[in-house]
């Protein structure tokens, strides 16, 4: 059987120490005194105490004179401040009185200058003017057109096309829809059921046919001005 060879020293140890279960607590204990009581206030944490010589020099900006001040003495002038203001007020202008408006009979007063009523917009002096930014850009996007004419129709020249006149687009513009409309009543006329193939076939033709015509239409109608090509 296994025995360890630290038995004799635990033994020992356990032997020494055997007599410290004995008591509840040390055996002597320091009772506290009755001076050190809790008191109040005596856990929270104290402020480091005030300068008095620092406060007592920096004294507080006053806006009225000390009692050490004194006044300026002495100083006379000759001017007749009765008469000037006499004076000032015979030849002054009267006060004009400010425009009010009252929202109802026995309402209170307002300003009549900053209620919004008073039509100061349409008495300055670029009331109704285009902009400057508008006017530059309106000359920029003309500028523009003109050279892109210019551009084209030196092109034209080169390729040999020439331009459709009114009536020749007016023309053009109504004979494709004249067609469109006639494509139209085709396909009002198709059945409501399309259960073979042949009518699937035909319904999707006139269905591109149209489109192709409104794209024409819409281009012609977009455009004022159409080249062709000579043949």
């Amino acid at each position: 059987r296994y025995i360890s060879t630290f038995r004799p020293s635990v033994k020992r140890e356990a032997e020494k120490n055997k007599a410290q279960w004995k008591t509840m607590g040390p055996a002597k204990v320091e009772v506290p005194s009755p001076k050190n009581f809790l008191q109040k206030h005596s856990k929270e944490p104290k402020l480091p105490a005030r300068k008095k010589e620092q406060d007592s020099k920096k004294l507080p900006a006053l806006s009225v004179p000390r009692r050490t001040d004194h006044p300026v003495m002495g100083v006379q002038s000759e001017k007749n401040f009765i008469n000037t203001n006499a004076v000032a007020a015979i030849k002054g202008l009267p006060k004009k009185p400010q425009p009010i408006y009252v929202d109802r009979r026995q309402g209170d007063k307002y300003l009549l200058e900053t209620s919004g009523l008073v039509p100061k917009y349409i008495k300055k002096k670029d009331y109704g003017v285009t902009p400057k930014y508008v006017t530059q850009r309106n000359e920029k996007m003309k500028r523009a057109e003109k050279e892109y004419e210019a551009s084209i129709l030196e092109h034209l020249k080169k390729r040999a096309m020439k331009q459709l006149s009114d009536e020749e687009r007016r023309s053009i513009l109504q004979g494709l829809k004249k067609n469109w409309e006639e494509l139209y009543r085709e396909f009002q006329r198709l059945s409501v059921e399309i259960d073979t193939i042949p009518k699937k076939l035909y319904k999707e033709k006139l269905e591109s046919q149209m489109k192709q015509l409104e794209h024409d239409i819409e281009v012609i109608e977009k455009h004022k001005v159409i080249y062709i090509a000579n043949e």
